[in-house]
Formats: C-alpha cells, sequence, structure tokens
C-alpha cells in the first residue's frame, strides 16, 4: 500500500472512530454490565448519527469499545518528573461497515463507512486508529 494511501487510511479511521465515540447520542443498556463498577473495556452498542456533508444524516446502530481503564501516574525527581502509564479502551480487532446515506447532492458520493468492534482492550493509545488527546 503506498504511503499517501496509508495516511489517507489512517485519517479515515481516526475521523471515524472519533465519530464514534464522539458523536454517539446515547449507549444502549447492557443488561450484565453494571456501567458504575465496571472497570474494563467491552464491546457495547451505540448509536450515533452519521453526517456527510452534502447528504441528510443517518442514525445507525453499532458496536464499539466503551470502558475505564486502570491507569496511574507517580512524580519522580528526574526528568522527565513523571512516570506515567496510560491506557485506554481501544479497538483491538474491528470490520469496516458502509451504508448509503440518504438525499445526497448528485455530485456527493452518498457512501458513508464506519468501524464496527469486534474486540475491545485496555491498551496504550495508538494514534494510527485512535485520536489521542494527551494533557
Amino acid at each position: 500500500m503506498s504511503s499517501h494511501r496509508l495516511n489517507l487510511h489512517r485519517l479515515i479511521w481516526g475521523s471515524l472512530i472519533l465519530q464514534l465515540l464522539v458523536v454517539y447520542e446515547h449507549a444502549l443498556p447492557a443488561s450484565n454490565i453494571s456501567l458504575q463498577t465496571f472497570i474494563g473495556c467491552a464491546v457495547r452498542e451505540f448509536r450515533f448519527m452519521a453526517r456527510k456533508p452534502g447528504c441528510k444524516k443517518l442514525r445507525i446502530t453499532a458496536d464499539a469499545c466503551w470502558g475505564r481503564c486502570e491507569t496511574w501516574e507517580r512524580p519522580i525527581l528526574e526528568p522527565p518528573y513523571i512516570e506515567a502509564y496510560h491506557r485506554v479502551c481501544t479497538y483491538n480487532e474491528s470490520k469496516s461497515m458502509t451504508v448509503k446515506m440518504p438525499d445526497c447532492l448528485p455530485d456527493v458520493d452518498p457512501y458513508y463507512t464506519y468501524p464496527v468492534a469486534l474486540r475491545c482492550d485496555c491498551d496504550l493509545c495508538s494514534t494510527t486508529t485512535t485520536e489521542c488527546v494527551t494533557l
């Protein structure tokens, strides 16, 4: 795969994962998981609004990663003055799904592709698949 195509692929996946995590409207309840006490990472069903310029919005239900992962930091006396271990709930295995957006303008590609989680794990944040925000 060419580096331009690989970078475009990474950009699209990062954008789509961010949309799944940030733009979702609400999570459907999981019957066997206590959301208040659960520590770990799991696949959960989410509903989100797919948006594409030139098309009407489309409500999508898809599996995505959800959870809380244990992290820690401790101060140290030498640079960089902190030792940190931050893991995030992230996609370990996923597949792509494509839907046709409704009522698109004639010159707009009506297809919208998004990731669907097959397996999620607590892991270090990877910028190849996730928008990693550092504080």
